[in-house]
């Protein structure tokens, strides 16, 4: 099974039809065979998305709690075991936030590639040498 980091950017595109984004169909598709990997956040970044557009009135509580079952059932595994240096090594590096560098420590660490749209973690993903999802 091959493996790739997810950023909550992507989750954002399937789930908000004017972000729709043919990579975001593209990961999607690939969770059949394939498995992701997050940080601890991701789950956080999530749940704030789903409460937003329901304050938004773009979706209901029930349709967050289908959504949330639905990402369950997805292959993705949290990883935990994150290494702060080299996390705040790539912040401080690409002057991005603690929690995009999570995505990029990961990524890097696993050595497998990143799925975002996030157009700054894109760049410092190259910058690193770390490999973007290719739809």
């Amino acid at each position: 099974m091959t493996r790739f980091v997810l950023d909550a950017s992507i989750i954002a595109a399937w789930l908000l039809p004017d972000e729709d984004h043919d990579l975001a169909l593209a990961v999607q598709e690939s969770l059949l065979t394939s498995q992701a990997i997050v940080p601890p956040i991701w789950w956080f970044e999530i749940c704030n998305l789903l409460v937003m557009c329901e304050r938004r009135k773009r979706h209901t509580p029930a349709i967050t709690k289908t959504i949330l079952d639905a990402l369950y059932d997805h292959p993705i595994l949290v990883d935990d075991d994150i290494d702060p240096t080299a996390m705040l090594r790539l912040s401080r590096a690409h002057e991005l936030t603690v929690y995009h560098a999570s995505y990029l420590e990961i990524a890097q660490r696993h050595a497998v590639p990143l799925a975002t749209l996030d157009r700054r973690l894109a760049q410092a993903a190259v910058a690193e040498t770390i490999p973007l999802f290719a739809s």
